[in-house]
């Protein structure tokens, strides 16, 4: 603490502190993947300022009302008349200038207004830059990331808040953030959550099971009956291979494996393997033929059973939609009924994730992707957290190595930091063929398995579930699911987003979903005719697997049988993997 206080007693020194821990803060960004953003966004404004000289009159005007803007702010600085209607304020929704001294303290107040000013001028220059609808939504993405980073909040020097509290704790506050920082630095990435506070097997991913089958791709977990009797027809539920399975299976309260088991359901589960650079070779193939197609063998083995109910999501569900065509051109008709959780098979709109996916952006990944042998999980949950980046970046930086806070517990963010690698073979094919060519949805344009591709030959009742808030799986794409399947349809519509509109318990029976709206006619024709119900979905969706699973019989009580036996309780191995 003396320590502390000196340096508090310094202002110079203090201040050298702030901007040394700024700088590794910044140093933090880019090894978890900020560095591409800067790259990009030089590229696109490169592009653009080349643009920009055959109509200069929008620069121009742009910099014209920025400039006498900051006259404004200058002569109401001047003057002290701060309390008059500000030059520029927070967007609605933007919680980064809460705090009273961003608007009490004319020179924090000159900062925030001076930054917004500057914000609001680099992205009317790019609104207007005029290049195709790709490039534009390109150009705007990383103009907003590259605002989004120089924000004065994420700096020490600049952040009225950061500074009190250093005050306050006579520089504890700092201390306890470099900590922060180092720890994050050595993981690769930044804490969202007390990871210290969960473990797999005690407080999450604890529904009562086994594995009952490995291989180099999955485990298989067969969960303990909770009722007395369950269905005959098994359910296999295919969770996504990006992210680890216990998003299904968080805690009690919240956990959708359970919910399935205490329905009657004879529950499966695929565990991924978390695939290291030595086994960049496994393919998308591996992940059909090894894993899905054997987990459903084993499954019909041990329930003695005709067929298999499968459950999806995300690139989960993409895989199963692939084994199903296999299947079906096999006349192999071992799954009787499909459920897809916000799953793409056409990818004419990839949402979001659309601004890292043009030609150059994805050579420049495949090339890094194959000589490192994996796709790293960090590199990925980055991408995915730069959509929404205030939230899911640079809060945590502020609160966790500015203000040495550390953040509470909460499940579905700790399951958000424990990424999954990607195989580079699997990953080069599904980034091509599916984002870049759209081959899934063309019939016979992929051969997977030795099979032609014809989603159209996928004939089982299918139910889709997607959300109307969701920008990883936009449910106006993931409902052209059921114009390319020719069973029996039918398609839910949750509130939320692409996690939360899932893990919807139905315990808890919040928020609504939309259900009976007219196929055939496109997605907004749907919404149009849909019946809003109130609550969760998961009651609707168990209803729909009741009428296909079967008669009900005394619940088993083993687990796997005399070919498969229980090798380990769940969760397993595989699922506590974790790579750097």
């Amino acid at each position: 603490m003396d320590t502390n206080s000196s340096m508090l007693n310094n202002p110079q020194e203090f201040v050298d502190y702030l901007n040394t821990e700024t700088q590794k803060v910044l140093e933090m960004y880019s090894t978890s993947g900020g560095d591409d953003v800067f790259r990009q966004l030089a590229q696109s404004w490169t592009e653009l300022a080349t643009r920009s000289w055959e109509d200069p009159t929008v620069w121009i005007r742009a910099i014209t009302d920025y400039q006498q803007s900051q006259l404004n702010l200058w002569r109401n600085l001047l003057t002290g008349n701060t309390s008059e209607t500000p030059v520029a304020e927070p967007a609605r929704g933007d919680r980064r200038f809460q705090s009273e001294e961003w608007s009490k303290n004319p020179i924090f107040d000159y900062i925030k207004q001076s930054y917004l000013l500057s914000s609001r001028l680099i992205q009317e220059m790019a609104s207007n830059a005029n290049l195709s609808e790709k490039e534009q939504k390109k150009l705007e993405f990383y103009t907003n990331q590259y605002i989004d980073a120089l924000s004065p909040t994420n700096f020490a020097i600049t952040n009225p808040e950061v500074l009190q509290q250093a005050l306050e704790t006579k520089g504890q506050s700092l201390v306890d953030g470099l900590k922060n920082l180092l720890t994050d630095m050595d993981k690769g990435r930044i804490s969202m959550t007390d990871e210290t506070a969960f473990d797999l097997g005690t407080n999450l991913a604890k529904t009562e099971g086994s594995v009952v089958f490995e291989n180099d791709m999955f485990q298989l977990i067969q969960y303990k009956p909770l009722t007395e009797q369950q269905f005959e027809r098994p359910t296999l539920i295919v969770p996504p291979s990006i992210n680890k399975f216990y998003i299904l299976d968080l805690q009690e309260h919240n956990s959708f494996v359970r919910y399935c088991v205490e329905q009657g359901q004879t529950t499966f589960l695929i565990s991924w393997l978390n695939p290291t650079a030595e086994q960049s070779d496994i393919s998308w193939d591996d992940y059909v033929e090894k894993g899905v197609l054997k987990a459903t063998e084993v499954v019909k083995s041990i329930c003695e059973s005709d067929k298999v109910n499968a459950v999806a999501w995300c690139v989960g569900g993409t895989i199963l939609a692939t084994s199903l065509a296999v299947m079906a051109a096999r006349k192999n008709t071992d799954i009787a009924s499909a459920t897809f959780f916000t799953t793409l098979v056409d990818f004419t709109d990839p949402g979001d994730i659309g601004v890292f996916i043009d030609d150059q952006q994805v050579k420049q990944l495949e090339t890094k992707v194959n000589n490192q042998g994996i796709l790293h999980g960090r590199e990925l949950a980055t991408s995915f957290n730069m959509l929404r980046s205030n939230d899911l970046i640079w809060s945590y930086v502020v609160n966790n190595y500015l203000k040495g806070q550390t953040p509470p517990p909460f499940d579905i963010l700790y399951w958000n930091s424990d990424s999954t690698n990607l195989p580079a073979n699997m990953y080069t094919f599904y980034i091509n063929n599916m984002y870049v060519e759209n081959k899934l949805s063309e019939k016979n344009a992929l051969t997977i398995c030795g099979e032609k591709i014809n989603l159209s030959n996928i004939k089982i009742p299918v139910y889709f579930l997607s959300t109307i808030e969701d920008h990883i799986a936009p449910w106006k794409g993931t409902f052209k699911g059921t114009e390319l399947m020719k069973g029996s349809v039918e398609f839910v519509l949750g509130a939320s987003g692409h996690v939360a509109g899932v893990i919807n318990p139905a315990s808890k029976n919040r928020r609504n979903y939309w259900v009976k709206g007219e196929l055939g006619k496109g997605a907004e024709h749907w919404l149009e005719s849909a019946e809003r119900k109130d609550g969760s979905w998961w009651p609707h969706w168990a209803e729909w697997l009741k009428r296909r699973a079967g008669k009900k019989m005394d619940a088993r009580a083993d687990y796997g049988n005399a070919t498969f036996k229980a090798i380990e309780p769940a969760p397993g191995r595989y699922v506590k993997v974790r790579h750097s």
